[in-house]
Formats: structure tokens, sequence, C-alpha cells
């Protein structure tokens, strides 16, 4: 059985709001000694929106070298301009991480010709692996099951996909279509809370932002999975429904992220970039009533 949780670090930043690069090196040992499987660098909860190439380039060269292959790194290289995601990628590639994630062009809402054109020629491109993001939600369109496993059938290096969609129907399409024909082929889902779900469909787990602040809740339940200890998994499931709750208060949630990260003693500053803001007095104490409720592990 697959079983794989991954954490898509949230980027540190400090108080001119360039990131803070002791800070982010404390986040990913942080989440590494947690017993995460993989680290996503520039995935939406770390405001990849934000940065500049050069601070990209910058941040993915040190987490290179400072993860050293202790667990997979991939970085998240998708951006409105297709050179530029080509570029990142490439660069990537360079730094030695494990595999790209790629976000595809939003505001306008593409035609799959147009989806798939966009991948055919960042694969031909890009010698490493490539995740596929679907965010309908916020790209404005869907990478359906057909073109998803159209795209894995002409090019090798399409990994996997994070499917981040409300409706699990889709992710269990998509592990309906393509896994027959590539069953390893790495289909995520996009929430937390659906990783038991997602394992116990077939595929591979999940690539989810409350992790950041609870590492060994993600790492406890893949141990369960493994183990087949039906009790752990429960209890896991559990533990990341009551994390789950900071989706209800906040928009966007990395905010709450980073405070609770915060409230647990990371040693990093609780700033976002413009125009996300720091929790109010009201939402700290409801951050600090959830993770109060978290059992001991």
């Amino acid at each position: 059985m697959k079983a794989k949780f991954i954490t898509p670090v949230v980027t540190a930043f400090n108080k001119n709001y360039n990131p803070d690069f002791k800070a982010n090196q404390k986040i990913w040992d942080y989440v590494i000694e947690g017993g995460i499987d993989g680290i996503i660098l520039f995935g939406s909860t770390g405001e990849f929106f934000a940065l500049s190439v050069d601070q990209k380039k910058e941040l993915i060269q040190a987490a290179a070298e400072h993860i050293r292959n202790r667990v997979s790194l991939i970085v998240g290289t998708g951006s409105m301009q297709l050179n530029e995601t080509i570029e990142l990628s490439q660069y990537a590639a360079k730094c030695k991480a494990d595999g790209v994630i790629i976000v595809p062009p939003y505001y306008f809402s593409l035609s799959s010709d147009s989806i798939e054109t966009y991948f055919d020629k960042i694969a031909e491109a890009v010698d490493t692996k490539i995740y596929i993001y679907n965010y309908p939600e916020r790209t404005g369109y869907d990478i359906t099951p057909d073109l998803m496993l159209r795209l894995r059938r002409k090019h090798k290096n399409i990994a996997g996909c994070k499917d981040t969609v409300v409706n699990f129907a889709h992710t269990r399409k998509l592990i309906d279509a393509i896994l027959p024909e590539f069953p390893d082929f790495e289909i995520y889902s996009g929430y937390d809370d659906y990783f038991a779900r997602n394992v116990l469909s077939g595929g591979c787990g999940a690539i989810g932002g409350l992790t950041n602040i609870a590492p060994e809740i993600g790492s406890g339940w893949v141990k369960a999975f493994k183990e087949n200890d039906i009790e752990k998994i429960s209890f896991y499931q559990k533990q990341m429904d009551i994390l789950a709750r900071l989706f209800d208060f906040g928009v966007p949630f990395v905010p709450l992220v980073k405070k609770a990260m915060v409230l647990r003693g990371l040693p990093m500053e609780d700033i976002c970039m413009p125009p996300l803001k720091k929790p109010t007095k009201e939402q700290t104490e409801q951050i600090k009533e959830i993770l109060n409720k978290l059992s001991k592990i």
C-alpha cells in the first residue's frame, strides 16, 4: 500500500519581507525531524506568488544544500509565463531537486488543448520528475482525468499530480483512469484530512500544509497505514480533523498556519506577504484552542 505525506512548507520572511534563510532552515529541519516524507518548496502555502525569480533561485539552492536528500525535495515552479516556468524547473533540476510541481497559468480559463500544449512544452524542456497541480478553485479550470492520462502517455517524466478538489470523486476518477495503465503514477490529495481516503482508494496520500504545524500527525498516519493499525489510522484522522478546523475561520489560511507554528515554538516571525494579514486576537485564541485539543503524540 502506498502512503506518503508531503509538506508544502511555509516561507519564513523577516520584517523587511525578505526570505529569512535561518528561519526557513529551522522549518525544513522541523518537518524532516517530524518524520514527513518530503518537502515542497513554493507551494500555495509557501506564498510562491510573492517571490521574485531571483529569490526563488536563492531558496532552491539553499534548500537543496540544507536538506541534503534527507527527504525528497520538490519545487513549485508554476508561473504565469511559460518561459519562467521552464527556467525555474531547469534550475531546480540543476540543483538536484527530486522534482517540480507545476500549477498551470491562472486567471483565464484555458481549453484542454491549451493546457496540454503548455505541459507538452515543459515536459520536453525539463529533465526531472514533473507533478501537475490541479487546483480548479484557483486556476478557473479543471485538469480532467482524460487529459492527465494523455499527458502521462506522452511524457514519462510526468510522474504524478496533486488534486486539490473538495469533491473526492474527481480524485477517484484520476485513480481509476490512470493507475491501471501506470501504477507508479503518484496521485495526492491537496487537503490533509483526505489522506486516508486517498490511500484507501489507491492513491499515494496527501500534500497538505497543516503538517507545517504538526508533522508528527502526518508521519504517524503513514506509519499506521504501513502497519495496518486501524485504531491508529482512526486516531490520526481525528487529530487531523481537529487541526483542519483552521480552514473554518481564515481566508487564506496561511497566516493561521504561521501563527500556529510560532505558538508551537518555531523560531520564526509570523509574517506573510501583503495583502495577507496576521491573525486577529480572536483568531489567535481560536488557534490556541485547536492546538490545545490535539493529543500528545
